[in-house]
């Protein structure tokens, strides 16, 4: 996923960059009036679907911020990532209301917030996708070479791993500042965006890279990652002596690296496609085909972006352990919200068997 910083790095525009040879499409710019089915996707289902995305989001990602810092000085491996991850989560979805009034009213909070907003959102975008990897990886010792692993896992570990981790994906977002500028769109002179307008070509160029560094840092590596770690760790779990609890994280495993792909896969297809065109490699030789890969571009990364919203279920909050440690803290801290629907929960919450629960999060 690379658009806000294409047009701000999610296609909230919608917009494709029409090559200079536009006479070559026939089309004599009949295609810069948008479909109306794209139309009504950009203006009205694609905030609403990035502000459902952004409140759930929040909710999740702050909910599991909150639980993990109230035993920050106990935290393990696997919940030192999950800090991480759900920071990640929370920096990206702060930048989607930006990308929300740019469909509806254009950029207009100038080029400094340009380059900033552009600037976190590929970062935590990276990072978020390189912290899935690295908890695999983490579950992977864990399990697969559970001795061997000791003295390497250890929380120092995992804090610098993740420091390592943010300072790379940082190297790596830092380009996008100098491309970054706000500038009138080509067929609508009072329509501001955000876009990769400084340096000509070498904007152009920066942009195919940047795609690349997508594709590879935010889907073909974790996935590799993800698959080979998981698919490890289900071997060894089957082949151990079974229990109901290791049958739940095989599951999970399962799960967790099927969400991934079906989330972040169909976006990746579309935006490898849109870049052969870009390229010239593939020609939009209809308008309808321009539109469709438009409409394609939108509704993919939408999908993509759900995922967000995903990690606090998939990786914390279906295991016993996270969810006692959060009614744990609905309980001090909102006993009187739900007072029917959640007396129940508060009520085992309270019992003296909180501190022996385990869960399937010591496996995955």
């Amino acid at each position: 996923m690379s658009n806000l910083t294409e047009h701000l790095i999610f296609e909230f525009t919608g917009d494709y960059d029409l090559p200079d040879n536009l006479t070559s499409f026939n089309i004599d710019f009949t295609c810069e009036t948008k479909h109306n089915i794209t139309l009504l996707y950009q203006t009205m289902l694609q905030p609403l679907v990035y502000s459902m995305v952004f409140l759930l989001g929040i909710i999740g990602n702050g909910l599991l911020l909150l639980v993990l810092l109230r035993r920050r000085a106990h935290l393990r491996m696997t919940d030192i990532y999950l800090l991480h991850l759900a920071l990640a989560d929370l920096l990206l979805l702060f930048t989607l209301p930006f990308g929300v009034t740019q469909v509806l009213a254009g950029w207009v909070f100038g080029n400094f917030l340009c380059k900033l907003v552009g600037l976190l959102n590929y970062l935590n975008l990276v990072c978020g996708s390189l912290l899935l990897a690295g908890i695999s990886f983490d579950r992977y010792l864990a399990i697969v070479h559970v001795v061997s692993s000791l003295q390497i896992r250890q929380p120092r570990t995992a804090h610098l791993i993740c420091a390592l981790l943010w300072l790379f994906c940082l190297a790596v977002s830092v380009p996008n500042i100098a491309f970054l500028s706000v500038e009138p769109r080509w067929n609508d002179r009072t329509y501001l965006q955000c876009f990769f307008n400084n340096h000509g070509n070498h904007a152009h160029n920066w942009l195919l890279v940047n795609r690349f560094l997508t594709h590879l840092l935010c889907f073909l590596l974790p996935l590799f990652v993800m698959g080979y770690c998981y698919t490890a760790v289900v071997l060894t779990l089957y082949q151990s002596k079974q229990s109901l609890e290791k049958q739940g994280a095989i599951r999970l495993a399962l799960v967790i690296t099927l969400v991934f792909c079906l989330c972040w896969l169909p976006f990746n297809i579309t935006l490898f496609v849109d870049t052969l065109v870009r390229l010239e490699i593939i020609s939009l030789k209809t308008c309808q085909n321009y539109n469709a890969l438009s409409l394609g571009l939108m509704v993919t990364e939408n999908i993509g972006c759900i995922h967000c919203c995903l990690n606090p279920i998939l990786y914390a909050f279906i295991g016993l352990r996270f969810r006692n440690d959060l009614l744990r803290f609905l309980a001090k801290y909102f006993r009187g919200c739900w007072p029917i629907l959640c007396s129940r929960c508060f009520t085992h919450v309270s019992g003296s068997d909180m501190a022996t629960t385990t869960s399937t999060s010591q496996y995955i």
